[in-house]
């Protein structure tokens, strides 16, 4: 399905190399202003950067359709696209028959039995989580209003590791990390993790990471119990973006190696409001916000496609071959995914949120 979201709904379209990508969002308040600046500061963070990115280079100016007037979203179903200025469909004509490794060109062939559109990914691309962290944009635009911050930084690249996120209170590095282009707590960190992406560039490779994202200011309460938990309504939306590969929420696999007198986060009175004293849970009870900051952290693949010489085969003949990609890709997407990791939980959290509260809850005025 292509479609995610239950009472803030998104449908996803488009593939890398054709005219555009684009999405639908319904279930949109109405009266919500539209910062088009705010979004495209999200956009612009997604965006490659020179030297350790894609050569390929979009502007990804969002053009909107439907469902916002004079500045304001109507209620009815938000429609937008962002062209693709700079696709060279050409890169990828001598890869049709050979599926590249770790790709969904082969699973993705299977399953639309040789109709897909394959360049560069086709509909399988990163390229459509600019779809995502538009749409993530509007809903984190939403929750900020309501004193609901997210952010997302790399942990790690690498044997480079950034300081972790204060599980109990994150909001002064939430804000410090809004500011960064390269979304990384410590100046340090960064300048070893650039140092890798190069190196793996160089070396015509590539590397993954692993990324922490923190959730604060939600209320306790939100969420259910079992098959639409918040930490399962999170996840499926987290896993929507190409290269993750695992997920883990408070101390996650750490708790495997505590004893429960360790990994038990005691209740304390704070400021009058019932809160932990530590946070191995990740904010999140049953599949419900306990009101502590939710905090998890994702895995990303090192990108597949890469320069060294690898094995693939002839899907028509059934011939094995060596494969050679050419064309232009990312070295690391690590950092690139921060942006696209805000936006879904955005879209996760304000929509477990209009299902509590209504969605007027988010509303402007009536006039």
């Amino acid at each position: 399905m292509d479609t995610f979201g239950k009472m803030l709904k998104l449908t996803v379209f488009g593939e890398s190399h054709g005219p555009a990508v684009g999405g639908v969002i319904d279930g949109m308040p109405s009266g919500v202003k539209i910062d088009l600046g705010s979004v495209q500061k999200q956009l612009d963070r997604r965006r490659a950067s020179a030297g350790i990115s894609t050569a390929r280079r979009e502007k990804d100016i969002p053009e909107i359709l439907s469902g916002v007037y004079n500045g304001m979203s109507t209620g009815t179903p938000l429609a937008f696209i962002l062209r693709n200025s700079d696709a060279r469909r050409e890169d990828y004509d001598s890869l049709l028959d050979v599926p590249r490794p770790s790709h969904a060109d082969y699973s993705g062939h299977i399953r639309f039995r040789g109709y897909e559109d394959r360049s560069g990914g086709g509909h399988f691309s990163g390229r459509l989580t600019a779809v995502l962290t538009f749409a993530g944009a509007l809903a984190e635009d939403m929750l900020k209003e309501k004193g609901i911050l997210t952010g997302t930084h790399i942990r790690r690249i690498g044997t480079a590791e950034d300081e972790p996120f204060d599980a109990v209170s994150p909001e002064k590095q939430l804000k410090a990390l809004a500011e960064k282009k390269f979304p990384v707590l410590s100046a340090y960190a960064a300048k070893q993790m650039k140092e890798i992406i190069v190196d793996a560039a160089n070396e015509m490779d590539s590397v993954g990471g692993i990324t922490e994202t923190a959730v604060s200011g939600l209320p306790a309460g939100y969420g259910e119990p079992f098959f639409d938990s918040l930490e399962s309504r999170i996840s499926h939306a987290v896993f929507s973006i190409p290269a993750v590969k695992g997920i883990e929420f408070g101390a996650g696999f750490a708790l495997a190696d505590m004893k429960g007198s360790e990994a038990n986060d005691p209740f304390v009175i704070r400021d009058g409001k019932i809160r932990t004293s530590t946070n191995h849970s990740g904010g999140i009870n049953g599949g419900i916000s306990n009101g502590m900051p939710i905090v998890f952290r994702t895995v990303l693949r090192p990108t597949p496609s890469i320069g060294i010489v690898q094995k693939s085969v002839h899907m028509d003949s059934l011939r094995d071959t060596a494969l050679t990609i050419e064309g232009r890709h990312d070295p690391c997407i690590v950092h690139r995914a921060c942006p696209v990791i805000d936006a879904v939980t955005a879209l996760v959290i304000a929509d477990v949120v209009m299902e509590a509260e209504g969605r007027n809850f988010f509303a402007g005025e009536a006039e």
